[in-house]
């Protein structure tokens, strides 16, 4: 009788331990980091390097899970962005490049009506707002009870289609552009309507993470999702003086070649790191650490040009010098390389991730939602069809495939090299399609096969046809179920006028920037 009544009493105490882990109260908050336009390899705990500093970021990959082949879903921010809050390909939004903070409203996806006759193709027009007809992670978690609150870079629409009309209980700044007003450090150039004040020095990134620390200590006591997305280390290439003094100093005593050793943009590196320190110095003193999910991601490959700008004229360091290198990943921002997509990820999810593990599982920013979704039960309408998918088992240690990973780029981006492309990795191997790139207008393949060439310098499609048939069915596919806008052939093209100006696709990887600053290219904003 005994042995009953005590198994009575364990069954109810599991019950109500069951009830309440399943209570608004006690469910995990959620913290998402998103740094902007930060490189595979701009971070030590990828690849050590000599010259960038993240001891922060570092100890929050001690904390984790480390995803050494993790993607974006586009070359460039605004598309991934919707990505991760949509958990859909950006080729089914329609929101392929960074024109949010257009003025012109575009929601329906096309292509522009006519290029000049240098041009291969017709480029894709990207709508320019994330519609608020889809259902957003943010959405998601606030039907779950969740405080919900934006910090930082939005870039997907102002309002109405602001975080604020997303899910968003709260957002700061609420700025649409794609980078701080004006600059870094203040004073900005934020409208007098945003009402955001400033002491002269103050840097946006100590001021966005000061917002976001004051939220998590208000809803300490409640579930909370944050979006802490860090205008860094996008332009405007600017940053504290006394850390770009620092960086200076390194820098001197590298070698001229060498890709990382741009001051501004270590300074800028460093302040993205410092701000993680503090968010992660909050929830340890609040005791929040373990019961906190914190994601680490970016939205796109770092910036492997010299970008300087008329802004930048007079600073030596940015007019002159490669922002960074991705290498060895080819290329980056803005292009359909490696060094464009592949991203530095880390997930610290108490309970399910091991501390200062590393996994090659291949992930996608598609599969941040439906991963949430999977573990903490969310529910999202049936009409809301993932194109990402969960990677718990992954978080947990065990294996995950996730098949087929597509992006496409339908548009050129001639100060990053980038070109209309789509590509489909399935294990080890890679396939670009180039888009009419041949001056007969037929598509460019490059076949890579990641293991053996992580930096892309042997085009194997000649050598393998079998792959590049089984592949190029995969991408036909997925443009098809996605219906993506494919470039189609310019009809103004001209073979004898692109001979000197029309870019070409190369199976030779570099990583080196061309000389002088390029013109501006608004699908690089």
């Amino acid at each position: 009788m005994k042995r009953i009544c005590s198994l009575l009493v364990s069954i109810c105490f599991l019950g109500g331990a069951l009830a309440a882990a399943d209570s608004p109260a006690t469910r995990p908050n959620v913290v998402f980091i998103l740094a902007d336009d930060l490189g595979w390899n701009d971070t030590t705990f990828n690849r050590p390097n000599a010259f960038y500093e993240t001891p922060n970021i570092q100890r929050l990959a001690q904390r984790g899970l480390r995803f050494t082949q993790a993607y974006a879903a586009n070359p460039l921010c605004s598309p991934t962005r919707a990505s991760i809050q949509t958990g859909l390909y950006p080729a089914r939004i329609g929101l392929t490049a960074p024109v949010a903070h257009n003025p012109q409203v575009i929601l329906e996806k096309s292509h522009v009506k006519q290029a000049a006759p240098t041009q291969h193709v017709l480029v894709a027009q990207s709508i320019t707002r994330l519609n608020t007809t889809y259902y957003t992670l943010a959405k998601a978690l606030k039907a779950e009870g969740y405080n919900t609150g934006h910090f930082g870079k939005w870039h997907l629409g102002p309002e109405p289609y602001s975080p604020l009309q997303q899910g968003f209980d709260v957002d700061f700044p609420h700025w649409p552009g794609p980078g701080p007003a004006g600059s870094y450090v203040a004073p900005w150039k934020f409208p007098a309507a945003l009402n955001v004040a400033s002491t002269p020095g103050e840097h946006i990134e100590d001021r966005l993470a000061t917002e976001a620390i004051k939220f998590i200590t208000a809803h300490k006591d409640e579930p909370f999702y944050i979006n802490y997305w860090a205008f860094s280390v996008h332009a405007p290439y600017d940053a504290k003086k006394e850390l770009v003094e620092k960086y200076r100093a390194k820098a001197v005593k590298l070698p001229p070649g060498a890709g990382q050793r741009n001051p501004v943009y270590g300074a800028m590196v460093q302040s993205l790191d410092e701000n993680v320190g503090r968010l992660l110095d909050t929830l340890d003193a609040l005791k929040l650490t373990e019961r906190t999910i914190i994601v680490f991601f970016s939205d796109n490959g770092g910036v492997h040009w010299v970008a300087g700008t008329e802004e930048s004229a007079n600073n030596f360091d940015v007019a002159r010098i490669p922002i960074t290198s991705n290498a060895p990943l080819r290329g980056g921002k803005a292009t359909t390389y490696e060094g464009g997509t592949r991203e530095p990820c880390i997930v610290v999810w108490p309970g399910l991730t091991k501390p200062a593990v590393a996994t090659e599982t291949i992930i996608q920013s598609i599969d941040f939602f439906p991963t949430f979704a999977d573990v903490l039960k969310l529910k999202v309408p049936a009409t809301h069809k993932f194109d990402g998918q969960s990677f718990a088992a992954a978080l947990r240690g065990a294996a995950h495939d996730r098949g087929p990973t597509f992006v496409h780029f339908p548009h050129n981006t001639p100060a990053a090299g980038g070109l209309a492309s789509t590509w489909v990795r399935v294990g080890d191997w890679k396939l670009i399609r180039f888009f009419s790139l041949n001056n007969d207008l037929s598509d460019v393949l490059e076949l890579y096969n990641l293991r053996d060439d992580l930096s892309e310098t042997k085009n194997l499609a000649t050598q393998n046809p079998a792959k590049v048939a089984e592949l190029n069915a995969l991408i036909t596919g997925f443009l098809r179920d996605t219906e993506a806008v494919v470039p189609p052939r310019n009809p103004a093209f001209d073979p004898t006028a692109s001979a000197n100006a029309a870019p070409k696709a190369k199976g030779k990887g570099k990583n080196k920037a061309k000389a002088g600053a390029p013109k501006a290219d608004p699908n690089l904003d």
